[in-house]
This record gives C-alpha cells, structure tokens and sequence, in this order.
C-alpha cells in the first residue's frame, strides 16, 4: 500500500519529469477565514503554473496523505472542522486514525520528500519563540530543515520569533540559510532587519546549482531561502515592533503555550494593524510561490 496519493495532476508532472513545488495546506485551515483561505489557495497554485511549475498543495484528508489537491478538495479542506495541524510527530498518528490533518512546515516537507518533490514555497518558518530559554519552546521545522533534502523558499521566520536564536540553531543544524538578492535576513512582513543573512545568491540558478550540490555531496538536509517580500507590500519593523510586543505580553498574560502560540499572535497582529498583517502575508506567500517556481524550472534542468 502506497504511502500517499498524488493528484492526477501532479502524477502527470512526475511522470513527464516537469518541475513541481510542494505547498503546505495550514495556511488554509489556520491561516485565514473561509472563503479567503481557498481563494488565497487558488491564487498560488496560480501563481505556480504561471511560473512553469505544477503545484502539489499537501494535506492529510481521512487519513490519506495527499500530495497535490484537486479543487474539490481544496474546497472541502478550506470548510472542514476539527482539523490537526501536524508536524513530524503527529503525522503519522493523524494517518493511521484516519484523521485529516493540515501540513505545518515540517510535514510539508516530509510529504514532498517522500513524493520526490525538491523545492517547496511557504510564508515563514517556524523557529525559536521568544522567551524559549525557559519554555523550550523550539519549531520542529528547523530540525527538518537540516534532515528533509527540500529547499524551502520563506520570507525568512516569522517575526513574531527570537530570529536572533532561530539563526543560531540552524547554524548550529548545518542549515544553508541564503537570503534572495539581499545582504540582510528579511523579517517575514518586513523586507529587512537587523540581522546579516549567512548567505546571499542572486539567482533562481545559482540557488538550483546549490541544491543539486548538497545532492552530490550527499549532506542531509535542505535549504531555506529567505525571499524579502515585495517593498510595496512590507510593514516596517519599527512598526510591528511594538505591535509584536503588545501581541506576545497579551499571549503570556493568557496562558497561551505550544501550538497556540502562533495562532493566537498572527490573530492579535491581523487586530492590531487593521488587516495589514494578512494582505502582507498573502503577497509575501505568492512572492515565495514565483521563485520557488523559478528555482524548480531551474533544477529541473539541471538535473535532466
């Protein structure tokens, strides 16, 4: 019994041997409000096949591990109640009870990985959460960076993180960390920050060229490419900055831990900015699904 079921779409694509790039399913049952989750959906699938690529959206639906979704499903994803939001844990858990389960970056990853999918397009990544010298509070996404051969294509971690502690660990993990056209680490909303990216590479080409050396190499693990969002879409970081603040001492002072984390800061900030936070993302999301597509385009002939 095969481990998942590709899309007759995407079956095709393999079968010819096209470019493809894998897509997580949380940004439609966590990240917006139905309808938008599904018309956001549609626009970067879109966006993938305007760029020459065939896009795999991956989610777990009655304990089936699809990779690539039909518009049907799509639909019926964007309005399911009860759904998980899995990582490399609970993956399998959520499988083998027949659940359906949303793809964190993490089990993106391992989807694509076991599909043979090799370039995959998010938002942000997790990472260190802020305070998490006391709370251990760590994604899971940075361990599989530096395990799941798949270049991931990020506006860097999202901002509500320590980015300080997210690129020391992925430092520490051997994960490649090459920022896009630019010499500093983009902060998700905001197209700089503070910090100096590891890496730079200026080209979907180069980037390709990279990846297909790990490969030959045989080093584990994947990439993150950290792609600044369009100027015209950014909020500053000295914007956001109090915003943050404000958003995370409200989570603390609520009790929020683990998974909610995350959800509750991205729903307080989409607040406290006016719905600013949510059209940045959805830009910086079909920012990310262009050069993930050019990167794939690029690897494919490569590699033959």
């Amino acid at each position: 019994m095969s481990l998942f079921v590709m899309s007759p779409e995407v079956a095709k694509a393999k079968d010819a041997g096209t470019p493809i790039v894998a897509l997580e399913s949380t940004i439609i049952t966590h990240g917006m409000p139905y309808p938008q989750n599904v018309e956001v959906a549609r626009k970067v699938e879109a966006t993938v096949r305007e760029h020459g690529a065939t896009p795999a959206t991956i989610a777990v639906m009655d304990g089936v591990l699809h990779i690539g979704l039909d518009d049907a499903q799509l639909e019926a994803l964007a309005t399911a109640k009860d759904v998980m939001k899995v990582s490399r844990a609970d993956m399998p858990v959520c499988i083998a009870a027949g659940r359906t389960g949303a793809t964190t970056v993490a089990a993106t990853m391992i989807g694509a990985h076991l599909a043979g999918i090799k370039v995959f397009a998010t938002g942000g990544i997790g990472g260190v959460h802020k305070g998490a010298e006391l709370s251990f509070d760590v994604s899971a996404d940075l361990t599989e960076l530096a395990a799941t051969p798949v270049s991931v294509v990020a506006a860097g971690a999202k901002a509500i993180l320590d980015l300080p502690k997210t690129l020391e660990v992925l430092e520490t993990q051997g994960v490649p960390v090459i920022a896009y056209g630019q010499d500093s680490f983009p902060a998700f909303w905001s197209q700089q920050s503070d910090l100096a990216a590891p890496l730079r590479l200026d080209t979907a080409k180069e980037i390709a060229a990279s990846h297909a050396m790990r490969r030959r190499m045989g080093l584990p693990g994947g990439q993150l490419i950290a792609n600044p969002i369009p100027s015209e879409a950014e909020i500053a970081a000295d914007v956001l900055a109090p915003i943050i603040a404000q958003a995370t001492q409200e989570a603390d002072e609520q009790g929020v831990s683990g998974k909610g984390v995350t959800p509750f800061l991205l729903a307080r900030i989409f607040e406290l900015t006016e719905g600013r936070s949510l059209e940045a993302n959805i830009a910086l999301v079909l920012n990310n699904a262009r050069l993930a597509s050019q990167i794939a385009v690029e690897l494919c002939a490569l590699e033959g």
